[in-house]
This record gives C-alpha cells, structure tokens and sequence, in this order.
C-alpha cells in the first residue's frame, strides 16, 4: 500500500510538472510573438532596423541582410506558436521527447524577446552576449532533436522544422549582431580591408553550415534559415550600400556551399539509415 501510494505521488507530481512545462511553453511563444510586434514598430516600439542608431539596418555593415530576409520571422513565430499548441496537447503530455525539449524551448523564446527589449533599449553591447546565449541553446535543442526522433509528420514540421529554422538564422543573425557591435565600437579590424573580415565571417557562417549538415544528417530547416540570410546580405551588397560585389559573390558562394553540404549529408545518411525506427520517424528525417 505504502509502495503503490509513493508510486501515486510520483506520478502527481511529475504530471504537475509536465502541465507546468507545458503551459510555460505556450506562455513564452507568446510573450516572443508580443516582442516582436513590438519590435516590429507597427504600433509601438522603433523598427529593430531603426533602433539602436540603425546599427542593425540593411546598410549599416558588410554582413547586414538586406530588409526581405527578415520575413522569415514570420514563418518562425507562426512555426514556434504552432508547436507551443501542439506540444500543450494532452497527448504529448507525459512524452519524453518534449520533456527534454520544453524548458530549452522556453528559454530560446524568452532570450529572443530579450535580444528585442535590448536593441528596443539602443544597449546594442548587450544584444551580442544576449543572441550569442540563444544560438548555444538553439545548439542544445539541436541536438537533442538530433538523438531522439518525432512520433509523426507533423511533430517533424512543428517542433524539428520550426527550431531548424530558428538555428539556421541565428547563426547568420549573430555574425552580423557581432559585426554591427565591432563597426559600432570603432573596430578597425587591425588594418585590414573590411572586405577581408567579411569575407572570413561568411566562411564561418558556411562552415557552422556544413557542420550542422553532417551533424544533423542533412536537416533541410536549418541550410535552408542560413542559405536564406547568406543569400539577403549577397543582395544587400550587390544592390544596396555599403556596395561590395567581394562580399556578394562571397555569401552567395557560402549559401552554395550550405545547400551543397546538406544535399551531400542527407544522401549519405538515406544510404545508412536502418530499415527499422521503432515505429518513429528516423531522426534526420526531421525537417
């Protein structure tokens, strides 16, 4: 009796927790989703563009975007939102895999509405270390999705593609972060000719590209966020100012290479993966 009663309270309190996390979750997607209409200065709030000085607008840098490519915000809000609902589902309740990724969600979620109110409040210093934090979470989540596989279709879409695509853009996100905070600063790159430093950035950025290709078996979201911004400051460059048809042809050559890398990783792992997955989707079949 004492034994089964125990095993009672274990099982109370851990599905407290689990409707805790849950509720978190579908809490924090909307609390991003608020800061940035905030930050989209629709109603109010300055445009991020437009905020701390313009650092971060399409002319400010080399490495800056060109305006478009922040459209797929709206496809990683939408993207982020509808896993928050399908994850707070009774049936993925007690599952492990949202267990393991719920909390790690949350903070992707509240860090990306804390990177807004930091340029929202022109502490453009403080928005490095603040996105620099989210691209290791958005690694964390990576990698969990990486070792566990969804139930189905449409946990791929929701929860692998939906963070994929958050990966994928922050990871060109923080360069260009990095390099509005350095040109912001003074940084006169020890002699060197801006065109040379952007050019070793992109080729980072590439190079994270192709590591989350082979590591992921050729996740599609991820290459797909990177390419997508690679290919917006190639289009900055070639058509907006600071011109530099160096640094065009270099993202585009970058984007070329993530997209190469990712078809490359996602044959190599169809040939290898096993014929069998418990009933599961394999892994990197996830978006």
């Amino acid at each position: 009796m004492t034994t089964a009663a125990s095993h009672s309270s274990i099982g109370d309190t851990a599905g407290r927790r689990d409707v805790a996390r849950q509720l978190v979750v579908l809490i924090s997607s909307v609390l991003a989703i608020v800061a940035a209409f905030i930050g989209s200065g629709v109603v109010v709030g300055t445009p991020i563009q437009d905020a701390a000085g313009g650092a971060l607008d399409a002319d400010s840098t080399l490495i800056a975007p060109g305006t478009g490519a922040f459209r797929i915000w709206s496809v990683i809000y939408v993207g982020m939102l509808a896993y928050a609902i399908w994850q707070a589902l009774p049936a993925q309740r007690h599952d492990e895999r949202q267990r393991r990724l719920g909390w790690w969600v949350t903070a992707s979620l509240v860090l990306n509405a804390v990177w807004i109110a930091s340029v929202q409040l022109d502490l453009l210093a403080l928005s490095l270390p603040i996105i620099a934090t989210l691209l290791v979470v958005l690694c964390r989540l990576f990698v969990i999705l990486r070792g566990t596989a969804p139930k189905n279709r449409v946990e791929a879409v929701v929860a692998d593609g939906s963070i994929g695509l958050h990966l994928g853009w922050v990871v060109i996100a923080t360069a260009a972060n990095a390099t509005a905070v350095l040109v912001a600063a003074g940084f006169d790159g020890f002699g060197l000719d801006p065109e040379i430093w952007a050019v070793l950035v992109l080729a980072a950025a590439a190079a994270a590209g192709v590591a989350l290709a082979f590591r992921g078996g050729g996740r599609i979201a991820p290459a797909l966020a990177l390419s997508w911004g690679l290919c917006w400051v190639a289009v900055a460059r070639l058509t907006d100012e600071p011109h530099s048809v160096t640094t065009g042809v270099a993202a585009l050559i970058a984007a070329a290479v993530v997209v190469a890398a990712t078809a490359i990783a996602r044959v190599r792992h169809e040939r290898a993966r096993p014929r069998s997955t418990g009933g599961r989707l394999e892994p990197a079949v996830s978006e």
